[in-house]
């Protein structure tokens, strides 16, 4: 992962809210499942086809471990790093 990423991805809140990512309008959702040790992500694009999803897990030795669905990592990592939510 690029430095700075799990710290980026920290700082989105949790739930759904609006956010803008290269001028287009995303819906995002972030979730916490088993007490945070696992999260989730999901953006759409509004009006558009872009879809974003993965999945971030924190391992007992404190690294974080990045899975995506079905989409390169550095599509993953360039959305985080560079969404502006509203």
């Amino acid at each position: 992962m690029t430095p700075g990423f799990v710290e980026t991805f920290d700082s989105l809140p949790t739930g759904g809210y609006g956010g803008t990512y290269q001028g287009r309008r995303y819906r995002i959702t972030k979730t916490q499942m088993a007490a945070g040790r696992s999260q989730k992500l999901e953006a759409e694009e509004l009006g558009g086809a872009d879809y974003i999803s993965f999945n971030l897990y924190r391992l007992a030795s404190g690294q974080a471990l990045l899975k995506p669905c079905e989409m390169p990592e550095a599509k993953v990592v360039d959305f985080v790093l560079g969404v502006i939510v509203d």
